[in-house]
């Protein structure tokens, strides 16, 4: 049984058209993946600023409870 040419080209097409979508998947996924890997990063990071910043705040209190014990003592 020949087949005929239009048969082959739509054969040759399907897996072209496949193979494509394949690979169209496959690099979404890796990209998708790379991008939330990267905002994890920034939120690690951005967690650490908070985490400093909480913590100058509360060196900050103590300091100004400080300047005011001093103050009094003072007078």
């Amino acid at each position: 049984m020949i087949l005929s040419n239009e048969i082959v080209v739509a054969v040759i097409g399907l897996v072209g058209s496949t193979f494509g979508a394949f690979i169209g998947v496959v690099a979404s996924a890796n990209l998708t993946a790379y991008r939330i890997e990267q905002l994890e990063k920034k939120v690690e990071k951005h967690n650490g600023v908070i985490e400093r910043t909480f913590k100058l705040e509360g060196r900050m209190q103590e300091a100004e409870h400080d300047i005011i014990e001093l103050k009094g003592a003072k007078k």
